[in-house]
């Protein structure tokens, strides 16, 4: 099905869930609505796994079937109408249903909420770590460390300006600004990332081989050891007390903006030169690119979205602390890279996507989820080495074409 009948079937399953999802639920012998499309519910309690795929089955399938089967010629129609008005109009329309559709079906609880804004900048974070191990073809193990330098530089920003805490003191500006100074904090927190990552980039890019690895590992234990050790940033205590400025549109529309951005970055000229040094360093070199140039600037543009993503998941949990940005963290964010595969942001979004609701939907095996992971990304790794969609560009056209104009 076309985009837009895909959107109007979800649309119209996350209305009935909004309206009647208790009802069903309860007529199906379920305590409540299920978080995430029933999977914690069934491998908690395996008796109510009947009731959970049936509630799948009513809520969600057959909406999207029935949107098919009889409405999907005039969902057509509409969606030519709309195909003929400019690209960023038609691209934006779309994004507003889709965030409705996200929004709907957050709304039915926190869980969920937090659920899909962490989700959010998981895909920030995996599009820019692919921009380094995918697109230039480095190994970069610092990007816990870009996270961790945006998400304190973000949170002191908001804490100075917008709240009273303890470390410090009252705020400068009233609670009413707080909104337009977030975007700001959020800034500054990637720029942080980005002057950081120059202590990486230049002593790395200097040499060849596995040099950035080790450099950038260091780079990350340094940063990790560096805000566990200034209490004026909380210590090892963490840093808490952050507005809640991260809402779900304001993740949405960064989460948007950084997609965007990063697509038009890795398919610029300075993106293929990118990919030339990434092929071949030697021959890149001898057609006037700057191979050194290049990616210091490729590196430096990957850590600030990564220091993005920290600032906007301090704001999210309200609270930072140098243990969130160790080995595991940096596992994870490997893990949705090469899950959904290398030099790819369709790939990008996929494995984010689909790495965090496998890890939230196995939360009720406990020990045994990082055994089941860990057994998914081997036979990935066997099977698709490249990772799920891995070489493959990003075009809105084709995405949001109506049928027959593909």
């Amino acid at each position: 099905m076309p985009a837009l009948s895909w959107l109007f079937g979800f649309l119209t399953a996350v209305i009935i869930e909004c309206l009647i999802g208790n009802n069903i639920a309860w007529t199906l012998g379920l305590p409540k609505i299920p978080a995430l499309f029933g999977f914690l519910i069934m491998l908690k309690k395996p008796l109510l796994i009947p009731g959970a795929l049936a509630y799948i089955i009513i809520v969600y399938l057959l909406p999207l079937t029935l949107t098919a089967r009889f409405f999907s010629g005039k969902i057509n129609k509409i969606a030519a109408k709309i195909y003929k008005l400019p690209t960023p109009v038609y691209t934006v329309l779309y994004l507003i249903l889709l965030y409705i559709i996200i929004d709907i079906w957050a709304g039915i609880s926190d869980y969920r909420i937090v659920t899909i804004k962490l989700t959010f900048i998981a895909i920030i974070l995996t599009l820019s770590l692919n921009v380094i191990n995918g697109y230039m073809g480095e190994f970069s193990c610092s990007h816990t460390g870009f996270m961790a330098l945006g998400a304190y530089a973000a949170s002191t920003v908001t804490l100075i300006l917008c709240a009273n805490d303890k470390l410090f003191g009252e705020a400068l500006l009233p609670s009413f600004f707080a909104p337009f100074v977030f975007p700001i904090a959020l800034i500054i927190g990637g720029l942080s990332a980005a002057i950081g990552s120059l202590l990486v980039a230049i002593p790395s890019f200097r040499t060849r081989g596995d040099y950035l690895a080790i450099i950038s590992l260091a780079f990350m234990f340094i940063v990790k050891s560096l805000v566990e050790n200034l209490e004026v940033l909380g210590g090892a205590r963490g840093m808490g007390g952050q507005p809640s400025l991260a809402n779900l549109p304001t993740v949405f529309i960064w989460t948007a903006l950084s997609i965007w951005i990063i697509n038009n970055f890795v398919t610029s000229v300075i993106g293929k030169a990118t990919n030339a040094v990434r092929d071949n360093e030697t021959a890149a070199n001898a057609m006037t690119v700057n191979t050194r140039r290049t990616k210091i600037v490729t590196f430096m543009f990957a850590a600030f979205w990564a220091g993005i993503a920290g600032g906007l998941f301090a704001h999210v949990l309200c609270y930072v602390n140098p243990g969130t940005f160790g080995i595991k963290k940096l596992a994870e964010i490997f893990a949705m890279v090469y899950f959904g595969g290398l030099n790819s942001v369709v790939g990008s979004i996929i494995g984010a996507v689909g790495f965090n609701l496998a890890s939230e939907a196995l939360r009720p095996l406990e020990l045994f989820k990082w055994i089941i992971i860990p057994v998914i990304m081997i036979l990935i790794m066997i099977y698709k080495p490249t990772g799920l969609v891995a070489f493959k560009e990003f075009n809105i056209k084709k995405i949001l074409a109506p049928k027959g104009d593909k």
